[in-house]
């Protein structure tokens, strides 16, 4: 998130001529942060950055949130949207995510994920539901350990993010069998879609938005609507994104606001069917 606000905000400054000051309220997965700027002024002078993680995903597992990700702030625009990526053994049999299912199914006491945070958590139990395989979590501090742990074959998966598995997949530590959604990643070309494999509806995509807190008057949301915009839209801003294994823009506005109020009702959907509990 720092790196994607420093990168859209430099360009829109130079657009501007506005100065502005990044902020970054680090802790409980960006939830503080949040908190923050749910409750300033609503006056177009606290812009949130705010990630899947601390807006749709808090929402749907923490029942006691200080925000909720669309009635206390105002959508503006999508920053970037990335899926996630099923990681196995290098040398492990399964080079599909079917053959993956058949063998977990085939082996339940030796079937685990890793994972190092709800969203990949969620990820996991959705690919579980929607195919039947056995997998018990084992929790990691970051991404990082976690696709470790599946290099030295302690656990047989992860579902995670592109920028620590890709290098491990193209240097030969890792195969991955699959990436979340319906399109395939760039930097992964030759990997499947869950669509393309078969599993459609395991369709876990993160993404990083600006946001400013309710009530903020429609002519300030609007003018910063659109010279976000317009920054997003800069052929550099785009490149620079891409680099980062993410796909550049999205949604704005209401559109914005309709796609997390659906992300938040499947994640509570998966944590209900899954019987998930976090802290």
């Amino acid at each position: 998130n720092d790196l994607f606000a420093r990168l859209v905000v430099q360009k829109f400054q130079q657009n501007t001529g506005a100065t502005t000051v990044i902020d970054n309220k680090v802790g409980a997965g960006g939830r503080i942060a949040a908190d923050f700027a749910a409750h300033q002024p609503a006056d177009g002078y606290t812009v949130l950055v705010g990630a899947t993680g601390q807006m749709a995903i808090a929402a749907a597992i923490f029942p006691n949130l200080n925000y909720h990700p669309t009635k206390s702030f105002i959508a503006l625009n999508m920053i970037a949207s990335f899926p996630l990526v099923l990681v196995v053994p290098a040398g492990h049999p399964a080079k599909t995510v079917k053959e993956l299912v058949a063998w977990a199914k085939a082996n339940p006491e030796k079937s685990n994920y890793g994972t190092s945070s709800p969203a990949f958590t969620i990820a996991s139990e959705l690919l579980k539901l929607k195919t039947g395989m056995p997998a018990v979590a084992i929790p990691y501090k970051s991404s990082n350990e976690s696709n470790l742990s599946v290099v030295s074959n302690q656990t047989l998966f992860t579902i995670t993010d592109g920028p620590p598995a890709i290098p491990l997949v193209t240097g030969g530590k890792l195969r991955a069998i699959a990436v979340t959604g319906s399109e395939r990643s760039p930097e992964l070309p030759s990997v499947p879609s869950m669509a393309e494999a078969g599993y459609p509806e395991v369709d876990s995509k993160l993404w990083s938005g600006f946001f400013v807190p309710a009530g903020t008057p429609d002519a300030i949301v609007g003018k910063l609507t659109t010279e976000l915009g317009k920054a997003l839209a800069d052929a550099g801003v785009r490149e620079s994104l891409a680099k980062m294994a993410v796909k550049p823009g999205g949604p704005t506005g209401d559109a914005f606001k309709k796609y997390i109020d659906a992300d938040i009702k499947s994640y509570v959907d998966v944590v209900r069917a899954a019987k998930l509990t976090f802290q």
